[in-house]
């Protein structure tokens, strides 16, 4: 390991030679100065990895040492040491961004934990998550053959996210590989779970089953709207469980979360399905039977989602108290997003506003077009991080962070997720059959029963028959489906892109968090 080099700043320094010695014997190389222009001086010279600074020297102090300092090398990591425990001090050795503060007299221990934390903090925390994940492993491993039921694979999948994002710390790709082995195992275990389960779950006669996109506003939303109280019901699309805990540290800023939850996206996890069974509180096949000039299969012409506004109004019609005031808004682009922004203190005169925010989807659908997003978001962690540069500087945070004091209560879901796919499965399919890669619909589709899930019926499972003798089928864990024409490009284009559309934990067990203002 590459000598760590620590420069200590103190106008007394003779009588610290102990903790320098101290020091030295475990390993760090110590240089000794007693003010803050030599310190100032020697950064601009010497490669320093910690500076250690009095706060209390004639000539320049601590903190303006630190600023000089900072000017010089932002990156530095700087251990204050001082007298003085004033609240204004501390506040203001916070704003300078130090890394540590240490009250004197201090001991050599004190100043060597310091050290290591900031130092050693990042393959400490590494040694200790992979440890504690081969502790977890075999718990995993016995809840996947256990036969759990939907709230079971709820609790497998959100372990499994939690892991992966501890993993990040970890510099072993080792233990990322079994993990990511575990999690495809759990896809494999919980594309038979659904097979067997997912019929049932939509029976009409079947009062069991998990929370769907068709039952989430009535059970996740509505118990929650009071009149005079605003609730939002914001629903970014296509957003994963690990996507949300990516973000959910921003809006923990502003708001205090009451409760983290999970439902499951109906199929197609897709947003003309799912989220047209959201708002309109009821299953594809009756949207169409109510609704029969809004609702578009996939082969009609028109817009898919132009109709979530009549929708909306018919659920609420039936569930909610017709005195109640609510607004719906759709943000599609920037500007969309800036209007929102300007209109947001006005939508608190709401009893219910609904915001439906698109970029996340968008993000995944122009990543699989354009090489630059390939490049960025290329695999599960650079994804996370690209939704959260996205959600920090988008007009959404702006406009919450603009009512975040105002007794704000929230509800945030999504319509479905998007599983990163690998593996290609032939298809074949006449002229009518949909283009999608996760599922698709037509009467003369030909493929491999073991590769996907299968509805020659679709009225089983509530949705709509397009054509006479259609039938639904659902790709499975990572697959994509292709036709044997220009079979290879398609495999090489599409291959580690965000599709959504088939049966995967990512797609189909989606955030709803319930929140407000703190």
């Amino acid at each position: 390991m590459a000598v760590v080099n620590i420069i200590w700043i103190d106008d007394e320094i003779e009588s610290l030679q102990s903790q320098k010695i101290f020091l030295e014997s475990k390993g760090y190389k110590v240089t000794t100065l007693t003010n803050g222009f030599d310190a100032i001086d020697y950064v601009k010279e010497n490669p320093v990895d910690v500076v250690l600074i009095d706060e209390s020297m004639p000539g320049i102090t601590g903190l303006e040492t630190l600023a000089k300092i900072k000017e010089v090398n932002s990156q530095i990591p700087v251990i204050l040491i001082t007298k003085n425990e004033t609240e204004g001090l501390m506040n203001e050795a916070i704003g300078n961004q130090i890394s540590d503060y240490l009250i004197k007299p201090v001991n050599p221990n004190q100043v060597w934990l310091s050290l290591k934390k900031i130092i050693d903090n990042r393959r400490l925390v590494a040694e200790t998550t992979t440890s504690a994940y081969q502790q977890q492993f075999r718990n995993l491993f016995m809840a996947l053959n256990s036969n759990p039921d939907y709230n079971e694979w709820m609790d497998i999948y959100k372990k499994l996210v939690y892991w992966e994002l501890e993993m990040e710390k970890s510099d072993s790709p080792e233990m990322q590989e079994i993990l990511q082995s575990q999690k495809s195992e759990a896809n494999t275990e919980f594309f038979k779970f659904i097979s067997r389960n997912y019929a049932s779950w939509l029976n009409p006669k079947n009062t069991g089953g998990p929370i769907m996109s068709h039952t989430l506003i009535k059970t996740k939303v509505l118990p929650h709207l009071e009149k005079g109280k605003p609730l939002f019901f914001i629903l970014i699309d296509n957003l994963r469980v690990d996507q949300w805990k990516a973000i959910q540290p921003i809006f923990a800023e502003s708001f205090r979360i009451l409760e983290e939850d999970s439902f499951y996206s109906i199929l197609p996890t897709a947003t003309q399905y799912a989220r047209n069974a959201i708002f309109a509180g009821m299953l594809p096949i009756d949207i169409e039977k109510k609704f029969p000039n809004e609702w578009k299969n996939d082969n009609d012409e028109g817009g898919k989602n132009q109709s979530e506004l009549e929708f909306l109004k018919g659920q609420l019609n039936i569930v909610a108290d017709k005195n109640f005031k609510f607004s719906y808004t759709k943000v599609l682009n920037n500007s969309a997003g800036l209007e929102l922004v300007n209109n947001i203190h006005n939508l608190m005169n709401n009893d219910l506003n609904v915001v439906v925010y698109n970029f996340v989807d968008m993000l995944s659908h122009a990543r699989t077009e354009m090489e630059v997003l390939k490049e960025l978001a290329g695999d599960e962690i650079s994804y996370r991080s690209l939704t959260t540069s996205w959600f920090e500087h988008s007009p959404l945070h702006q406009a919450l962070k603009k009512i975040a004091d105002k007794g704000v209560r929230i509800v945030l879901a999504t319509d479905h997720g998007s599983v990163r796919v690998k593996t290609p499965y032939k298809v074949v399919g006449d002229k009518q059959t949909t283009t999608n890669l996760r599922y698709k619909h037509g009467r003369n589709l030909n493929y491999e029963s073991k590769d996907v899930l299968a509805f020659r019926d679709p009225r089983e499972v509530g949705l709509p028959v397009p054509t006479i003798n259609s039938s639904f089928i659902f790709a499975k864990e990572d697959g994509f489906l292709c036709y044997p024409n220009n079979y290879n490009y398609y495999v090489n284009y599409y291959k580690n892109t965000f599709q959504h559309g088939g049966v995967s934990m990512e797609e189909m067990i989606i955030p709803v968090v319930r929140m407000e203002s703190k």
